[in-house]
Order: C-alpha cells, then sequence, then structure tokens
C-alpha cells in the first residue's frame, strides 16, 4: 500500500477510515489516495459507503477508526469550515447558490472582500469593485461563458448555475475540490459544459474527487476509478484497464474484485 513517503504525488490520503451507526458499518477500514494533477472518480451501489466516504473527506463527520493526511501530514477535521480552511472546497448534488444574488455575489459567499481602512475595518462596507474584477477573472481563466457577471443568479440554466459553484469552488480551493454528483440534475449540453469546467480546474493545477453514478462521465474525465462496496474499497483501476462494464461488474460483485485494491 502506498504511503506519502514512497509517492511524493499524493496529496490526500484516508487509512483505515471506518465509521459506523449502530449495529450499521458505513465505511469498514477504507482506503483513499489523490494524486497531484489528477481526477479520481468514486463509484459504487447504493450502500456502498460512497456518500459517507465524502462527508468524512469533506470534514461533515469525524470516522470512528482511521486517519486523513493533506500532503502528508495527520489533520482532523472538526466541521467543513475546517477543510475549507485547509484548502478542500466541495460542491454537492443540490444547487448550492443563492438565486436573488448575482454571480459575483455568489462567488464571494460568505469570503467577502471589505473596503480597505475604516471603511471596511469599521463600517464593514464591501469592495464591490475589486469582487467584480476578480469575478471576471476568474471566469474568463476558466473559460466558462455566462452572461453579464451582474446578472441575478437565478435567470441562469441549471448548467450555468451548477457552473457558477464549480467556479466558487475552484477559485478558493488551494489544496482539492470534491465534487459529489455535479451534473446529476443537468441536461447533456448543460453537463457538457460541468465536466470541460472540471478540466479546466484539473488542468490549472487542483487535483479533484469525483463522485457519480453517471459511469459515462466517470470514463470520459476520471484518470483513475475508487470502486466502493459494502463499505470498502474493493479496486483502484482507470478507464485504461477496464472498461465500464467491467467496472460495474466489479462494483456490483458480479465479478471477483482485482487484488490488491490498493493505489495503483
Amino acid at each position: 500500500m502506498s504511503q506519502q513517503g514512497s509517492d511524493p504525488r499524493l496529496v490526500f490520503e484516508g487509512r483505515g477510515l471506518t465509521k459506523r451507526y449502530g449495529h450499521v458499518t458505513a465505511l469498514d477500514g477504507t482506503d483513499f489516495e489523490l494524486r497531484a494533477g489528477e481526477v479520481i472518480a468514486i463509484i459504487g451501489d447504493n450502500g456502498a459507503g460512497k456518500s459517507t466516504l465524502i462527508k468524512v473527506l469533506s470534514g461533515a463527520i469525524r470516522p470512528d477508526e482511521g486517519e486523513l493526511r493533506l500532503d502528508g501530514a495527520p489533520v482532523h477535521f472538526k466541521g467543513p469550515l475546517d477543510a475549507r480552511a485547509k484548502g478542500i472546497e466541495t460542491v454537492y448534488q443540490e444547487l448550492a447558490v443563492a438565486p436573488a444574488l448575482d454571480i459575483t455575489a455568489n462567488l464571494f459567499l460568505g469570503r467577502e472582500l471589505r473596503r480597505k481602512g475604516a471603511l471596511g475595518r469599521v463600517l464593514g462596507m464591501l469592495d464591490k469593485r475589486a469582487m467584480r474584477e476578480k469575478a471576471v477573472e476568474h471566469m474568463e481563466t476558466l473559460r466558462f461563458n455566462i452572461p453579464a457577471i451582474g446578472n441575478p443568479v437565478e435567470v441562469l440554466s441549471g448548467g450555468q448555475r451548477q457552473g457558477v459553484a464549480v467556479a466558487r469552488a475552484g477559485a478558493f480551493a488551494s489544496k482539492l475540490v470534491i465534487m459529489d454528483e455535479p451534473t446529476a440534475a443537468l441536461g447533456v449540453r448543460e453537463s457538457g459544459q460541468v465536466l470541460d469546467l472540471i478540466r479546466t480546474i484539473r488542468d490549472r493545477g487542483l487535483p479533484v474527487i469525483l463522485i457519480s453514478h453517471n459511469m459515462p462521465h466517470v470514463f470520459e474525465i476520471a484518470d483513475r476509478i475508487h470502486i466502493q462496496r459494502l463499505g470498502r474499497r474493493v479496486a483502484l483501476t482507470s478507464p485504461k484497464e477496464h472498461t465500464m462494464q467491467e467496472a460495474v461488474a466489479i462494483m456490483t460483485g458480479a465479478v471477483p474484485a482485482p487484488t490488491p485494491a490498493a493505489a495503483a
């Protein structure tokens, strides 16, 4: 099993992650590794422990056992804000945007820039010009086409709204981005826009964890695939090593998992 000392590309790791809810074991000693510059997809059938794993990785819940390591150092998240402070941003399936606010306000939601001097420090006045300029610059860097930056998010399509959420994560993440079913509620064209955004974020140097039930999307964008079943990782593969049908068979238990299920 790979360790940080032998693989400097590892950015984020989970070792022996276990989470129990009464008599139900949602995670049963799961391992996880994210390398620099990659998109790793987590797939699994219902009850495989994907959601619990993501909640642990994003700081939403604490594991009963096991360890998380960020850049080789142990980390203990008290909550999602702790993970965010460490440079980990999460995009959820639900469109986590404020429809009545414009695109700039959504990008900086909870992280607004204050004006310099007493106006910002004492009166709390926002530096709207600086936020608008940074929002335009970031959207141009991501090559994400949207209407006027001052438009309220409620006039955008579903794909554009999700794109704003993804862009926000890419703007503030310094270590990695976690995306939980980001295309689940989107059509084909809008899904393509979000996948393009994920590629751009990866190409700019941020590794991405993608959770998805959409196997064509997984095989289109993932560099590696973490297959979860019955609370454990049963395989770690890639689109080059297994076909979509083979991955589904491993995921459902129709065929034995390849061994060992360690970092490839």
